[in-house]
C-alpha cells in the first residue's frame, strides 16, 4: 500500500483525477466558491468552475499485476490547490512516496507552489499537465524549461478525465520513486 499526493494550483483538475481512478466512491470536501474567497480565488482561465476543495480528496486504485508479486494499492489524496492550505500539504504529504503535480497551461505558473513544495519536502514527484480542451498544447521541454525542473524528472501530460490516463501518471511516479528510492544510500549501505 503506497500513499500518493495530487497536487498542484486552484482548478487543475486534482478532484477530477481521483474521480477518474478511484474504484471506491472517492471522498470530496468540495464547497461552492462565495464572493467571500474573490479576493484570493482568482478564477482567471477557470470561469466556469463553481466549488473548490476545502480539505482534500480521497480514493483507492489497485494495480493486480505490476511485477511486484503482489498486488499494489495506492491511496490517493488530493490537495487543495490554494497556498494557504500548505500546512494540510505538509500534513498529507506524511508518509506519501510521492506527488504527481498537475499543471494547466493556461495558468501555468498557479502550480509553481506545488513544485517549491515538493522540492523543498523532497518528496518525490512528477509533472503531469492536464490538457483541457481548448487550452495551448506546449512541448514538454518548455514545460520543464518553466518549472525550472532537471532533465530526469519525469513530465508529461494527461486528460484527468480519463482513467488510462491518470493510471499511466500514477505508474509512472511509482517507478519514478522506487527509481530514486534504489539509487540512495541508506544507512545499512554505509555498513
Amino acid at each position: 500500500m503506497l500513499k500518493i499526493l495530487i497536487t498542484g494550483g486552484f482548478g487543475v483538475g486534482k478532484t477530477t483525477a481521483v474521480g477518474a481512478v478511484s474504484e471506491i466512491t472517492p471522498l470530496r470536501t468540495e464547497e461552492y466558491l462565495t464572493q467571500a474567497s474573490t479576493p484570493t480565488d482568482s478564477l482567471d482561465g477557470v470561469e466556469t468552475k463553481h466549488t473548490t476543495t476545502v480539505a482534500f480528496d480521497f480514493g483507492r486504485i489497485t494495480f493486480d499485476d505490476v511485477g511486484l508479486g503482489l498486488p499494489l494499492e495506492l491511496m490517493l489524496f488530493g490537495t487543495p490547490g490554494q497556498e494557504r492550505f500548505m500546512d494540510l500539504w505538509t500534513d498529507l504529504a506524511h508518509g506519501a512516496v510521492g506527488a504527481v503535480v498537475l499543471a494547466d497551461t493556461r495558468r501555468l505558473d498557479s502550480s509553481f507552489h506545488a513544485v517549491t513544495f515538493c522540492e523543498r519536502t523532497r518528496l518525490p514527484f512528477v509533472v503531469a499537465v492536464n490538457e483541457f480542451d481548448g487550452a495551448h498544447r506546449y512541448p514538454v521541454t518548455e514545460i520543464r524549461d518553466a518549472f525550472g525542473l532537471p532533465p530526469d524528472l519525469p513530465v508529461t501530460t494527461c486528460d484527468a478525465r480519463k482513467a488510462s490516463s491518470v493510471t499511466g501518471v500514477l505508474l509512472r511516479l511509482v517507478d519514478h520513486a522506487l527509481s530514486l528510492a534504489r539509487s540512495t544510500p541508506t544507512l545499512l549501505d554505509s555498513r
